[in-house]
């Protein structure tokens, strides 16, 4: 007799390409905020923000211990952190008691999500198994927070990061390169350096902002916004990283989205970096940038 799967699912479901291996096991439905106009990720009318039966997930977390041997968990969907600090550690200790073989279990964050948690919470979700946190910062810089409805300020961020360090848990960050068009590529690039110079991460990513549903949405709220061609965008992340003060954190612009796939530890690699950046501004026939076709999210 077959198994079904463990979990029961509402499509599309989105994690972290670092997630590849992991359990994905939503304690929420879409997104709490889900009104960045950049992002389309829970836009399907099915991903409506709705937070998961209790019962149901620790069902589901009996059953996977039943079926297979799980390393990784990742709490779907776009920020299961919106949960009260009690239903987190009533799941997490569920995992702990089914899942002995768990090594890690990983969220999205929004920064508005810890606005009422403290850094003791944080550390009481820590010690029962929570280990790294993805938080998509986007920008530092406010105006062009505020452009792109992300409901953040650089205030916001700054808080919800140094709680999360304070509290050992793990932060991966993701800055969007372009987000600010020409008019704002200046101060983004600035006030993002200062917001990840004042927390200094553990992670650190770039993507490129694009739009594969058109930029309608997005350009309702940001009617001047121009996008960043190759050359710009390589102006601003070299302008970003040269600022970068940040003793060991690890930085990647290897997701598909990017041209110039880099990967190292600012500051080790803060020089090759900014060599390679150089070289992709004069010299872009030389480098082996991605080509269009190559591109997605």
């Amino acid at each position: 007799m077959s198994q079904t799967w463990p979990i029961d699912y509402i499509e599309p479901v989105f994690r972290p390409p670092s997630e590849a291996h992991s359990l994905i096991l939503p304690l929420t439905n879409g997104c709490s905020w889900n009104k960045c106009t950049f992002c389309e990720m829970y836009t399907a009318p099915q991903k409506k923000f709705s937070v998961r039966d209790e019962k149901q997930v620790l069902s589901e977390i009996q059953r996977v211990s039943e079926q297979m041997i799980v390393q990784r968990v990742f709490l779907a969907d776009g920020d299961a952190l919106a949960l009260s600090t009690r239903r987190l550690l009533t799941v997490l200790q569920a995992i702990r008691e089914h899942l002995p073989t768990v090594q890690r279990v990983s969220s999205y964050c929004l920064p508005s999500n810890l606005k009422n948690k403290s850094v003791s919470e944080l550390q009481e979700l820590a010690d029962a198994g929570l280990k790294m946190v993805y938080v998509g910062a986007e920008s530092g810089d406010d105006e062009v927070l505020e452009k792109v409805n992300k409901g953040e300020t650089f205030a916001s961020t700054l808080s919800a990061l140094t709680k999360l360090g304070e509290a050992g848990i793990t932060r991966s960050v993701m800055i969007l390169n372009g987000l600010g068009g020409r008019s704002l590529s200046a101060q983004h690039a600035d006030q993002s350096a200062a917001l990840m110079n004042a927390t200094q991460p553990e992670y650190l990513s770039t993507l490129v902002v694009s739009f594969p549903l058109g930029d309608a949405r997005f350009k309702q709220r940001f009617p001047e916004f121009e996008p960043l061609d190759q050359h710009a965008l390589f102006v601003e992340l070299q302008r970003l990283i040269s600022q970068l003060e940040l003793k060991d954190t690890v930085f990647r612009s290897d997701h598909a989205s990017n041209y110039l796939p880099l990967k190292g530890t600012l500051g080790v690699d803060k020089q090759r970096f900014l060599a390679q950046l150089q070289q992709a501004i004069e010299h872009p026939e030389t480098m082996a940038l991605r080509q269009e076709w190559q591109r997605g999210l």
